[in-house]
């Protein structure tokens, strides 16, 4: 079981076994099911799969790049988000890049200066209680101390997406672009 979340979102060594171990397995399954049923990654190559490799990937950009929440049943929440260059934003935005190649493109040790809110997962009953939007800023923020952050963008797959990444970029004072669905 652990070796399906690591390799879902690296995070699996991060969930110990609890005297419960049924309700933390459940949650685990019930983001990884969620995870599965939003995005559907299996059959999406121009989506990032969240892979060990991927996820060695994403540290080395920065380590702030994965977060998670999690309660004494497991995990509550996921977030993703992925500095970059203002070039390879642009081209993300002009659809020249999908995530993959976006992931591919951002140069390792660079100097970042946009910020791809990528994803955030939340199990139902934590939502509305602004876990996700905090778990981003924080990210948001660890970056920006490292990085001349200029600017944050997004694709939002749902209305809820768009107003947690407005919602983000209003409290942290940055400008916020989207790259429309086709």
């Amino acid at each position: 079981m652990m070796r399906r979340v690591s390799a879902l979102f690296g995070l699996g060594a991060q969930f110990p076994i609890r005297r419960n171990e049924n309700v933390a397995i459940d949650n685990l399954q019930r983001m990884i099911q969620l995870a599965d049923e939003f995005f559907e990654v299996k059959h999406d190559p121009d989506q990032i799969a969240v892979t060990e490799n991927v996820m060695m990937r994403l540290r080395s950009i920065h380590p702030s790049t994965m977060s998670e929440a999690r309660d004494e049943n497991g995990p509550i929440s996921w977030i993703l988000v992925i500095p970059t260059t203002s070039e390879v934003m642009e081209s993300f935005l002009a659809g020249k890049l999908n995530e993959r190649e976006l992931l591919e493109k951002t140069p390792a040790g660079s100097t970042y200066t946009a910020i791809y809110l990528c994803s955030a997962l939340v199990l139902p009953e934590f939502r509305g209680k602004g876990i996700a939007r905090k778990l981003t800023i924080d990210a948001v923020q660890s970056i920006m101390r490292d990085h001349p952050i200029k600017a944050l963008f997004s694709w939002p797959f749902s209305v809820a997406g768009e107003k947690l990444a407005r919602s983000i970029a209003e409290e942290i004072g940055l400008p916020i672009r989207q790259r429309p669905h086709a």
